[in-house]
């Protein structure tokens, strides 16, 4: 990403990896080249993210398993964060837990109360390879967990349990994009 410019500004949108999709369920690999192909694959994170209305987007959303994430995503005081980090790890989580409504891009147009802190670090590099910590709080807080879990192979279907993820798996069947 180029100083100054617009993130995703160069990008373009690719296709988003839904639900049932094995790229979605496994963990991603570490980044190990920071050079142009890196840079292109952020632009095209950002150029995907704004395209579906996101607030974050992880590498294996568009199909590629490798530990990348951004986001443009407000915390619970209306801050805007924008950013992004490679080979991210969820340094630390604090405060309460809060169960709030969550979606995902891979699981369009649906949400479920899930628990989350509403305190975290994530720690990593940008994309020219310089160290990188993120704290967020509230929402964003709850947006840099889910993006971190996306990498790790999990969505946010797999936090659930009991009624909440019956009726999700329900809603998921119905839904038009499963067809």
């Amino acid at each position: 990403m180029q100083h100054g410019s617009i993130p995703g500004a160069h990008g373009r949108v690719r296709p988003l990896s839904l639900l049932d999709d094995p790229v979605l369920h496994a963990p991603c690999d570490e980044v190990t080249d920071f050079g142009p192909q890196l840079a292109a694959l952020v632009e095209d994170l950002f150029a995907t993210m704004y395209a579906a209305h996101g607030v974050g987007l992880a590498a294996n959303q568009i199909g590629e398993p490798v530990r990348v994430f951004v986001y443009d995503c407000p915390d619970d005081e209306d801050v805007r964060h924008l950013g992004h980090v490679v080979n991210p790890r969820l340094a630390g989580t604090d405060g309460v837990v809060v169960r709030g409504p969550e979606g995902c891009l891979s699981l369009p147009g649906l949400e479920a109360g899930t628990e989350r802190y509403d305190e975290a670090v994530v720690t990593g590099f940008t994309v020219t390879g310089e160290p990188v910590t993120v704290r967020g709080t509230g929402f964003f807080a709850r947006c840099l967990q889910h993006e971190c879990d996306h990498l790790e192979g999990r969505v946010y279907a797999d936090r659930l349990s009991g009624r909440r993820h019956r009726k999700l798996m329900r809603q998921v069947a119905r839904a038009s994009w499963r067809r």
